[in-house]
């Protein structure tokens, strides 16, 4: 595994998680950032393990980024393993570490509303706020949980209005914007369920 290729100058957007699997929402809310934002990549970073989850049963890594590849399906999205290759689990490091690794590129963290409900339970949150522009798509059900949560509340102040969403990667951090438009139900969760209790064939 290595690092996707990135020129100075260039807006990218980092969307986390663990794929498992990964599903149509994860692309449309991908490309929906690329649109709003004014993306030139979003990078995929499969995750070897959700520190805040049961990784017990999780499909391999290699196996879920090649599953990941034939969903994401653009040449706007690029999948990839970083957090395995640089030996990161939490996303502060990994984003500290891209950063590092890349200085003169823009760099904005994807979250879905779901994960900004619960975004003070990640480490050093309040950091990483501080270390990367953050873009938070809109996800059915969540809306209402975003906007009361405590790391909403906190980070009030930093957050910019809609229409002005092209300018996010531009601005010094903490920044985050809120985008709607984007309500699938669709979730990993959900899938893993549907296949488990799918009926058997024949």
């Amino acid at each position: 595994m290595r690092f996707p290729l990135a020129s100075p100058g260039m807006r990218i957007g980092l969307f986390g998680g663990s794929f498992n699997p990964a599903h149509d929402a994860h692309r449309a809310a991908s490309l929906l950032a690329c649109k709003r934002l004014g993306l030139d990549r979003v990078w995929w970073l499969v995750s070897p393990g959700n520190p805040l989850k049961d990784t017990r049963g999780l499909p391999p890594l290699e196996a879920r980024i090649a599953s990941a590849r034939e969903v994401a399906a653009s040449p706007f999205i690029q999948v990839t393993g970083i957090e395995a290759m640089i030996g990161t689990r939490f996303t502060y490091d990994t984003v500290s570490q891209i950063k590092a690794c890349f200085p003169s590129v823009r760099f904005v963290l994807v979250i879905g509303a779901d994960i900004l409900a619960e975004f003070h339970r990640w480490k050093r949150w309040r950091e990483l706020a501080g270390l990367i522009p953050i873009a938070v798509i809109d996800r059915g059900g969540w809306t209402a949980k975003a906007a009361a949560s405590p790391a909403a509340r906190t980070l009030a102040a930093a957050r910019i209005p809609e229409r002005n969403a092209a300018v996010l990667p531009l601005q010094k951090p903490p920044a985050w914007v809120f985008l709607h438009g984007l309500k699938s139900p669709q979730s990993s969760t959900a899938l893993r369920l549907s296949a488990t209790h799918a009926p058997a064939e024949g």
